[in-house]
């Protein structure tokens, strides 16, 4: 029996993804701030995801989880490129930067995908991206209002919102690449678990005191402190595999290149979620700029809806939700 598609239904479940995601983003700077450095988080944040998302594929469909040594280098480079450097580019950019400044240059990745797509992979793509380029480019000077001696951001907070927005892409273009053969939930779920072992290995938990998940810390909401270890399940549970999920579920409902586009609303939340909670206000230029940025990040992602009715190269099935962040 065909499934129903309801596109109020994925329009709504891809807003709700973006609002957890967005809210995410304050949660994470408030752990950064605690004193969490950005390795450990991304790992507590890659580990936990890995293990949750593990446990409900063994209960649901654990034959879901059966790999190949074949597709092992693959995972391992999708989940150490894609989801840990992600990951941790994008904790860095936003302890260094407004979330929603940070945001925006990540999810510039749409754009260099299409310019990806174009030069190298030599599909057609619809001429606007060069518009889409530009828009973004204008855009972000603007973000990072230049013109005040060299730029009013963090240039190491800049450089790893730009970084994480090249992972972000690796993370699209392997995920059409992995779902080829692959459903996305499982993909995910095994790009995780390469992702907290590459954690594991790389920044280990050795000097890493667990009492501190215990310590209580200020959220900047009316004098109110909560355990650490409340917001790290926070940032894995209802800042990862919650919006997962919902953005899995919105593309049984919705193409996703609409659901992208519904998607580029998360900046605008994190920036006022990030206003209200932290009082990050960002300047007239920024609001401006985020906005020619973000118009440019619609054009990019529609700039391949032609070319579906193309011949390619080889069968570019529907992008994975944006776990990424």
């Amino acid at each position: 029996m065909p499934h129903t598609r309801r596109p109020a239904v994925g329009y709504l479940l891809t807003v709700a993804a973006a609002g957890l995601f967005a809210v995410n983003g304050t949660v994470s700077t408030l752990a950064l701030q605690a004193g969490i450095p950005a390795t450990w988080l991304t790992a507590l944040r890659c580990g936990g995801a890995a293990v949750g998302l593990l446990v409900a594929l063994a209960v649901v469909a654990p034959g879901r989880l059966r790999i190949t040594w074949r597709e092992v280098p693959f995972l391992a480079v999708f989940g150490v490129v894609g989801v840990a450097l992600t990951q941790f580019l994008y904790f860095v950019a936003i302890g260094r930067l407004p979330v929603g400044i940070a945001l925006v240059f990540e999810m510039t990745a749409p754009v260099g995908i299409a310019l990806w797509v174009r030069l190298v992979r030599r599909e057609p793509v619809r001429p606007r991206i060069w518009l889409a380029l530009g828009l973004s480019l204008s855009g972000l000077v603007l973000v990072a209002q230049v013109w005040q001696g060299g730029g009013s951001l963090d240039p190491l907070g800049v450089a790893a919102g730009l970084a994480a927005a090249v992972c972000l892409a690796t993370y699209y273009l392997m995920g059409e690449r992995g779902t080829v053969t692959r459903d996305p939930v499982t993909l995910t779920t095994w790009t995780f678990v390469a992702a907290g072992l590459f954690w594991a290995v790389v920044a280990p938990f050795t000097p890493f005191a667990p009492g501190v998940l215990g310590e209580r810390v200020p959220v900047s909401l009316a004098q109110l402190t909560l355990p650490l270890w409340l917001l790290v399940l926070w940032i894995v549970v209802l800042g990862a595999i919650a919006p997962f999920w919902l953005s899995i579920a919105a593309l049984r409902h919705l193409p996703p290149t609409t659901a992208g586009l519904v998607a580029t609303v998360e900046p605008v939340l994190a920036s006022v979620v990030a206003w209200l909670w932290l009082e990050q206000v960002l300047t007239g230029w920024q609001v401006a700029g985020a906005l020619v940025v973000l118009t440019g990040i619609a054009l990019a992602q529609t700039a391949r809806a032609g070319a579906a009715a193309q011949p390619a190269p080889a069968p570019v099935p529907e992008t994975p939700a944006p776990l990424a962040r």
